[in-house]
Parts: C-alpha cells; sequence; structure tokens
C-alpha cells in the first residue's frame, strides 16, 4: 500500500493527478453492489408500472460510468471503451456487476463503481413504493487490470 495520496499537493490541498505524462495503456474495472429487498418486493418486479426495474438500471449504470467525471471533482474525463452492467436476482435481493473498460492514462475504477451504485440506487427508486427499508449494500470494487499500479483481485472469500 502507497503511504501518499496522490489527489493532494505538498500543502494538502485537493487536486486533479497530473496524468499528461502517463501512456495510455488498456486498463479494465469491475465493481459490485448489492440491493438487499424483501420477498415481497422481488415477487412485484415483473408488475411494476415504471418498467423492468433491472433493464433501468442497467441503462441508468452505463450512463452514469460515463458521467463519472461530472460527478465526481477529481476524476479525469475517460473515453471509455466498454461498459456493462449485469443484475441478477438472487436469494434477498439483486447482486449488480458493473465493468468499465479504457485505453488511457488513467484507470476506471471510479467509472466501475460508479455504474455499480447509480444501477443500484435505480433499482431503490423503481422499488421504494412498494418498501422503504431497502438497503444499498457492498458497493466495491472487485477487480482492476492494467495501469502503474498493477492487477488487483478482491478476496471474497472473506
Amino acid at each position: 500500500m502507497t503511504n501518499k495520496l496522490s489527489h493532494f499537493d505538498s500543502s494538502g490541498n485537493a487536486r486533479m493527478v497530473d496524468v499528461s505524462g502517463k501512456a495510455a495503456t488498456r486498463r479494465e474495472a469491475v465493481a459490485s453492489a448489492f440491493v438487499e429487498l424483501s420477498e415481497a418486493v422481488l415477487a412485484a418486479l415483473p408488475e411494476n408500472p415504471k418498467g423492468n426495474p433491472l433493464e433501468v438500471a442497467r441503462f441508468a449504470g452505463i450512463q452514469a460510468a460515463k458521467r463519472t467525471s461530472e460527478l465526481i471533482p477529481m476524476c479525469h474525463p475517460l473515453p471509455l471503451s466498454f461498459v456493462d452492467v449485469e443484475t441478477e436476482i438472487v436469494p434477498g435481493g439483486i447482486q449488480i456487476l458493473a465493468t468499465a473498460a479504457t485505453a488511457a492514462a488513467t484507470g476506471v475504477e471510479m467509472e466501475a463503481l460508479t455504474a455499480a451504485s447509480i444501477a443500484a440506487l435505480t433499482i431503490y427508486d423503481m422499488t421504494k413504493a412498494l418498501d422503504k427499508s431497502i438497503r444499498i449494500r457492498e458497493i466495491m470494487l472487485l477487480e482492476k487490470h492494467g495501469g502503474k499500479s498493477g492487477d488487483f483481485h478482491r478476496d471474497t472469500t472473506k
């Protein structure tokens, strides 16, 4: 682990990292989120009057990844070459998996995390009329590939 945060200058002021000297390489990141839903809400998903929450969440996540630099102040705008959001109904809720890829001088972890987060929020928005106790949990980076810091794989067995 590095002992220095890159988004601060020597005086401690927040700054955007200068990546102009870095070579563009292929980078990919995968993030996840979990939306905890009651059995009643899960059973009602096919009859949602707003449409299919999982499909709308998929589109929302993809759109959000493309707008990450507008939402998070120090993120660089990236030319995304791929974004995908998958949703799966599992016991207790919806599992979301978001993947983002680019060929750029900086990574796409924030884009994948944003996609997973906004997909989860979209599911909440589309089902909140049925239950206000919905919980969004476990938003996390699962893996990343490429870049100076190399590959990362979260140990999900813990």
